[in-house]
């Protein structure tokens, strides 16, 4: 409990003014001074830390629960014991996406890539060999692309423990086959022995088989990399473009037709890309949303201001939303092999949350603006569907910008 104190004849150290609390009431400084001992120091960031705390805790579960209380609550001037809207987007924005990839990386190893997983571990030379020195160059073949996916720094844990395993497995195989060909199995130490160091070849050292298509790929991309000349852009964004478009394009075929250590590096490097560029995106997008609320409530007179007030807190939801979803996901993959059990009461609890997202933002809306249901229901299908283009373009550019890292 804060003590009374009286701060009769104090004056305000600035500009001289009478004290009338803790705040001069002409400037605004602090009648405490910053010079203080450490412990003093200690104890006022832990009191900001908790009051923020406090904040969090009648901020966040209206945001998830109560579709405009926020928005209300702060049009009406009662702000102070919520966090403000533009932090709370800012803040929930960053730590969703960064959940998001999060995830998008610990799933790297199933996700597929033209149908195949990210290192594939192919024994069909191995099985077809006609003699010892075919399976011989064959196991040695195998091992050395393993050996370079491995090296690349970029697979996640468990497609490198894959590789291990692939490893002994093409191994036994291979003994297998020499063992069926009359040629002494393998022994105990070649089967245990690590990954062979992979050779690294200049790119004149290629076979003649592969001349043909590396010309050609090399033809297509001095075709596809034109320089881009857009009549009424200036020369400083053509340029800027034409260095995206080969980019993209670079990225594209390494992930495309390179090794898989290669190919996994650029798709690890577009993945990461796009996740550094769609933060700002939405950004952007902020204000656009805020000019659609504008446009469609220009006879209700308020300010735009108050739009993008209902714009931030509307997307704050929508972070919020996301970061719960991906933690679901998250947990439920996680509890699939220990508890199977709880497979389907979190299946529901994600169908509830996504069906709960549209209700949320029409329920904000009527509660905001406060219009019949009839032309709520047709705004709110309008502002969506322009809001759902104008998203989709963001992302593609987004997405583009991503890929060109």
């Amino acid at each position: 409990m804060k003590r009374l104190t009286s701060y009769e004849g104090l004056h305000c150290a600035n500009c001289g003014a009478s004290m009338q609390g803790e705040f001069c009431h002409e400037c605004g400084q602090s009648i405490h001074s910053v010079l203080k001992p450490v412990h003093g120091m200690f104890e006022e960031t832990l009191e900001t830390v908790l009051h923020i705390d406090g904040r969090i805790v009648h901020t966040l579960p209206p945001l998830l629960l109560k579709p405009g209380f926020l928005t209300l609550e702060y049009f009406s001037g009662r702000r102070v014991r919520y966090i403000a809207p533009f932090r709370l987007m800012f803040v929930l924005c960053l730590l969703s996406f960064f959940v998001f990839h999060l995830a998008v990386d610990q799933f790297a190893g199933k996700i597929q890539t033209n149908g195949h997983p990210l290192v594939y571990v192919n024994s069909g030379a191995i099985d077809s060999a006609a003699s010892p020195a075919e399976v011989r160059k064959a196991l040695q073949h195998e091992l050395e692309g393993l050996q370079r996916a491995e090296q690349s720094g970029v697979l996640p844990q468990n497609v490198v423990d894959k590789i291990h395993a692939g490893t002994q497995e093409l191994r036994q195989k291979a003994s297998q086959r020499l063992v069926a060909l009359g040629e002494a199995p393998m022994s105990a130490a070649s089967l245990a022995a690590p990954l062979p160091v992979a050779p690294i070849q200049s790119p004149e050292a290629t076979d003649t088989e592969d001349a043909v298509p590396r010309k050609s790929r090399h033809r297509t991309f001095e075709q596809e990399s034109q320089p881009i000349q857009i009549s009424w852009l200036p020369d400083l964004v053509n340029a800027r473009l034409t260095a995206l478009n080969r980019q993209i394009y670079t990225n594209w075929q390494t992930f495309r037709h390179g090794d898989a250590a290669a190919s996994a590096e650029a798709k690890q490097r577009m993945i990461s890309g796009v996740f550094s560029t769609l933060p700002p995106t939405m950004f952007v997008l902020m204000p656009v949303f805020a000019g659609l609320l504008k446009l469609f409530y220009v006879f209700r007179r308020r300010l735009y201001m108050e739009h993008l007030i209902v714009a931030l807190h509307s997307h704050a939801f929508l972070f919020l939303w996301l970061l719960l979803c991906t933690l679901l996901a998250w947990l439920a993959n996680w509890l699939e092999p220990r508890a199977l059990w709880t497979t389907y009461p979190l299946n529901w609890l994600e169908r509830i949350l996504v069906l709960w997202a549209p209700i949320y933002l029409l329920l904000m809306q009527k509660r905001v603006y406060r219009q019949g249901w009839p032309m709520t229901l047709l705004k709110f299908w309008f502002i969506g569907w322009c809001y759902f283009w104008l998203l989709m373009i963001a992302l593609m550019i987004a997405a583009a910008l991503g890929v060109a890292h």
